[in-house]
């Protein structure tokens, strides 16, 4: 055996997630046939350990719509899908794509392009609002990060940054730099220079406003920024998720526009990362039109391969392109074919199934349903949403808002007892991100079954 022994979560650093360290855990993995125990006996003896990660939770079998299944045959309704299956997992136009592309041209070496790649570059151009019109892939969001951060350099001559605290943009030493969560970051410096933090906009948690009502406050959090772009005089971006995915954060009212304002004025480039959030997970293609504001840059990714193919964009304004001289990316998969065309297949689905407005229709109702179970119990102190995207944060306390942790982990175990997989996030809060493909029985199967791990943890 090859097992961290199971920690309190007092003593585990929750800021990204659940733990695999947990009493919870131990017990959950007590309770697994002892085909699975081996394999992941197995796993923990070959893989590095780390937080998130080995050692793991179950071992998969199986993968198709918005199912999970384990290799004793158990099923989970998939609402957590590490952000990946907006168009559900094993979707047989993304397969097919695949395999004809790869009985026609299976990669593309450097120097070349490929038809592919040049129609998923215009696709994109297209799909992308305003000025963002060039293209650059990589196989992964966190080095679509490290380009944008490298174009910002470019285009403006000055290093600095201005991201958010608990913000994630990857788990790369430049990406941590600009990340806000204490997971990735602690005792990993130094980081890279000039990444300056501010707080980020969390109306049920306000720095400035101990009510919560941002209507009071006059966007104090916008204001902050502008005055640290002010104060510094030489920032190249600020980057940030328009809507942090993990806890689900949308920002107040008008607060993007005010930084889209400060930025303009500072010369100061606005990037998004929206590598969890595009392709309709709110409702709209890309988040921050839910904002009425256009970045500069915007980083996609998870999804674009359709749940199968790892691959990221990085979609820039068309006058950014000012750097023929360097190697901003140039990763050895940059214009894959096989994933190019799994993109394409994915933008399609999404266009032709209406996911757009699905998933703003079953958002709505999922929002309603989570208020009507905060009606029911003490125990959920906020619920938060935006399309097919939505959770609820626990505490033990509403007044106090003290966070709940120990029932969050719990009712997560229970929940896969029963079937649903889910994340939590920060410790406390239950983050439901189904496919936008999800079938609406399976989305009241999902409730139900919510309702049951709440009704037996708050008796």
């Amino acid at each position: 055996m090859n097992r961290t022994e199971p920690m309190g979560l007092s003593e585990i650093d929750l800021s990204e997630g659940d733990s695999n360290l947990s009493s919870n855990r131990a017990g959950w993995i007590r309770g697994l046939d002892d085909p699975t125990r081996d394999l992941l006996d197995r796993d923990a003896r070959v893989f590095l350990h780390q937080s998130l990660s080995s050692p793991c939770i179950d071992v998969l079998g199986g993968c198709e719509g918005s199912f999970l299944t384990d290799i004793s045959g158990k099923k989970f309704l998939d609402f957590h899908g590490n952000s990946v299956h907006q168009v559900g997992f094993a979707n047989l136009h993304v397969i097919r794509a695949i395999i004809e592309q790869l009985g026609e041209l299976s990669f593309c070496t450097r120097r070349y392009t490929n038809e592919r790649a040049v129609e998923l570059a215009e696709k994109l151009a297209e799909l992308a609002p305003g000025d963002l019109g060039k293209i650059l892939f990589a196989p992964g969001a966190t080095s679509s990060v490290g380009m944008a951060l490298k174009l910002a350099r470019v285009a403006t001559g000055r290093h600095k940054t201005l991201s958010m605290w608990d913000s994630f943009h990857g788990a790369s030493l430049d990406a941590i730099s600009i990340g806000g969560e204490s997971l990735f970051r602690k005792n990993m410096g130094p980081l890279m220079p000039g990444t300056e933090h501010v707080p980020p906009p969390e109306p049920y948690r306000c720095l400035f406003e101990d009510s919560g009502d941002c209507s009071r406050c006059s966007l104090k959090c916008a204001r902050y920024i502008d005055y640290v772009l002010d104060r510094e005089q030489d920032v190249a971006a600020v980057i940030a998720e328009p809507v942090r995915c993990t806890c689900i954060n949308p920002p107040p009212p008008g607060f993007w526009k005010a930084v889209r304002k400060s930025c303009d004025r500072h010369s100061t480039l606005l990037i998004f990362d929206e590598t969890a959030v595009c392709l309709g997970r709110t409702g709209t293609l890309f988040a921050f039109e839910n904002y009425g504001v256009i970045p500069d840059m915007v980083v996609i990714g998870k999804g674009l391969g359709g749940g199968i193919m790892p691959f990221s964009a990085l979609i820039a304004r068309s006058d950014l392109d000012l750097a023929p001289d360097r190697a901003l990316g140039h990763y050895t998969h940059e214009k894959n074919p096989v994933a190019c065309a799994a993109a394409l297949a994915t933008l399609g689905i999404i266009e032709t199934r209406g996911l757009l407005e699905r998933s703003k229709t079953l958002g709505r109702q999922a929002i309603e349903r989570l208020e009507h179970l905060k009606s029911q119990y003490e125990i959920i102190g906020d619920i938060r949403g935006q399309g097919l995207m939505f959770g609820a944060e626990l505490v033990k306390d509403r007044k106090t808002k003290e966070p709940a942790p120990e029932a969050a982990d719990r009712i997560m175990y229970r929940c896969l007892d029963l079937g649903l997989s889910f994340k939590v996030s920060k410790g406390n809060f239950l983050t439901l991100t189904p496919p936008l493909t999800i079938d609406e029985t399976d989305l009241d199967k999902a409730f139900y079954i919510l309702a049951l791990a709440l009704s037996e943890t708050c008796e």
